[in-house]
């Protein structure tokens, strides 16, 4: 079903309406996690034909320097560093792409699990416990047999050695150490997650870290400040829309591509219609319960 609404709404003909006129002047951020090497091939060989991808950091320079971008301009991203991303080395030397990969620190070069994918039962159940304080979450996870310092069998995220091998392709940037939620930290532990992320990764692994991808996308004015704080002149949500040359850079947009299985989805979630037509959506839901209500 779902594929079929995507080819329907590509041969509407307003993805591509999007993609030359709102696109065409603006700066589109796409992300993804965890992307297979076959879709990865395709997805990547149509967004390289259909749009001038740039790296994060050309961005940040020519804001930066004042220069001017290509039209359509648009940069991959990653969130979390999962091991899966490792597969994906080779298209990137191929087609010459740059891509820009937000690392948990405290996860990648270990055999700790993300929170949010320890087992099936939780990456189903998950959704609340972003809603709770962070010391609950925690506690919530125990009985799902989940501690965020534990190693286990498994390998969920990069190892070191793979990191190393990708560094000369791929931009790292951080994604604090464990990934939680966080407005719901409280002060020392948001303040932690922000900094230690970034000095691990510089210590440990010589990256040059300036960007933070928010986890989740959530964020407020305190994990503004405390980002500033920790250094980094950059933070990255997943709030839907379109950069430019004058855009907040601690607010920078981003359209989620969430690892499409189908070039239909591809083309009409990298365009950014369907983020508007869900929002448009919700607003239209909200305001029929509302009408009533009363």
């Amino acid at each position: 079903m779902k594929n079929a609404i995507f080819k329907f709404i590509r041969y509407t003909g307003m993805p591509l309406l999007f993609r030359e006129w709102v696109q065409r002047r603006k700066i589109t951020i796409l992300l993804f996690h965890d992307m297979n090497a076959e879709n990865a091939g395709w997805a990547f060989a149509w967004l390289k034909q259909h749009y001038n991808l740039i790296g994060l950091q050309d961005y940040l320079k020519a804001v930066q320097l004042g220069s001017r971008l290509p039209k359509k301009a648009a940069i991959i991203t990653f969130d979390d560093g999962h091991a899966g991303n490792y597969e994906l080395l080779p298209i990137i030397k191929q087609l010459q792409i740059p891509i820009t990969i937000f690392l948990c620190s405290d996860i990648v070069g270990t055999h700790r699990h993300f929170w949010f994918k320890h087992n099936k039962e939780l990456h189903q159940n998950h959704g609340h416990l972003k809603k709770i304080s962070n010391d609950g979450r925690l506690e919530a996870l125990k009985p799902y047999g989940f501690e965020q310092t534990q190693e286990y069998d498994d390998l969920q995220a990069l190892t070191h050695e793979q990191i190393e091998e990708m560094r000369p392709w791929v931009d790292f940037q951080s994604h604090t150490c464990f990934h939680p939620c966080l407005p719901q930290c409280d002060d020392e532990t948001a303040q932690k997650e922000l900094s230690l992320s970034k000095q691990h990764l510089e210590q440990d692994y010589a990256l040059e870290i300036n960007t933070i991808s928010y986890p989740n996308g959530d964020y407020t004015e305190r994990e503004i400040r405390l980002s500033q704080e920790a250094g980094y002149t950059c933070g990255i949500t997943v709030d839907p829309g379109y950069n430019d040359m004058h855009t907040d850079p601690f607010r920078l947009k981003r359209i989620s591509v969430n690892d499409a299985r189908t070039k239909d989805e591809l083309i009409v979630k990298a365009s950014g219609c369907f983020a508007l037509m869900k929002r448009l959506f919700r607003q239209t839901k909200t305001k029929h319960e509302s009408s009533k209500k009363l």
